[in-house]
């Protein structure tokens, strides 16, 4: 098996974080995905082994025996198991008994010692003597816009080379992630598939600010109702209307809650959080002879009270 360096396919040092780990794969995913890349075989090897580099280095424990053991990672503790269990026989040979010798693997390559011991010359025994393993799982980062993650709906992406079709609840977070079981690497020797693995980025272009299920939207109120009161109409971010009632002198900062006019609540059908409609009081700028004449009177009259 040739030797892929994850660290270089991430382009990142063995002593990087896990931070550091995380923000190079989101950057090369969003630059190599599929997606982007529908004709391009060689982006989409390359994407297939990010997400290779990302399921081991992202793991800790994967991590540390890919630190120990390299390409041999998933097996090197098994070969570990066989010196410890024949510690004392390895170096010498079975002198003309008719057994075969393992020898001392110590300066050897682990990939050579698993051939030996379970690649294809070892015959039906070696193969039943070697154990199932799980495929690895798959990571991948999927980019929607905030009106898609209010709806749930299908999209369709392609993972490893695989079209699937995946249903996204209404209510999704940024960066949440989700299982889509069985649609990682192939198992070994009949063993179960890995799971994949998809956290989601949540584009937000509107003018709503998302924290959690609940909603923020600043209103520009101008200086005459705010000072006299009166009635106005707002969007909710399904851009239905909602007639609001002012109370004579709203001060700027002046925050009103609409309960249930929020984001829709994670896999909980029918629930939502709330809107807060934050006024903004809007200062004229520009004022005909008269207003200011009119200004002037209502100072002079303000310093007599």
């Amino acid at each position: 098996m040739e030797f892929i360096d994850y660290y270089k396919v991430l382009g990142i040092t063995k002593s990087a974080t896990d931070a550091e780990i995380k923000k190079a794969y989101r950057k090369l995913a969003r630059k190599l995905h599929p997606d982007l890349n529908p004709d391009d075989k060689e982006a989409q090897a390359k994407f297939q082994q990010l997400n290779e580099a990302n399921a081991v280095l992202s793991n800790a424990e994967n991590r540390k025996k890919y630190d120990k053991y390299g390409k041999d990672w998933e097996r090197g503790e098994e070969y570990e198991k066989y010196q410890q269990q024949n510690q004392g026989q390895q170096s010498r040979p079975y002198a003309n008994s008719g057994q075969q010798s393992y020898g001392n693997y110590e300066g050897e390559d682990f990939s050579d010692f698993f051939s030996s011991m379970f690649g294809q010359s070892g015959g039906r025994q070696s193969q039943r003597s070697q154990g199932q393993y799980r495929g690895q799982d798959f990571n991948a980062q999927l980019q929607i816009d905030i009106k898609e993650a209010s709806q749930t709906h299908k999209k369709e992406l392609t993972v490893n080379g695989k079209n699937i079709r995946i249903t996204i609840p209404a209510g999704i977070e940024d960066q949440q992630t989700i299982k889509i079981k069985g649609f990682g690497s192939d198992g070994q020797n009949n063993g179960p598939k890995g799971d994949l693995y998809i956290t989601f980025s949540i584009v937000n272009n509107t003018d709503f600010k998302r924290v959690g299920n609940d909603l923020y939207l600043n209103y520009e109120l101008d200086l005459y109702t705010a000072v006299l009161g009166g009635e106005i109409t707002v969007s909710d971010f399904t851009n239905a209307k909602l007639k609001l009632k002012v109370v004579a002198g709203t001060q700027i900062g002046t925050k009103i809650r609409l309960k249930g006019k929020g984001f829709p609540i994670y896999k909980k059908e029918g629930e939502f959080g709330d809107l807060y409609v934050t006024y903004q009081i809007k200062i004229p700028t520009t004022l005909t002879d008269k207003e200011k004449e009119l200004f002037q009177e209502l100072a002079q009259i303000s310093k007599k009270n």
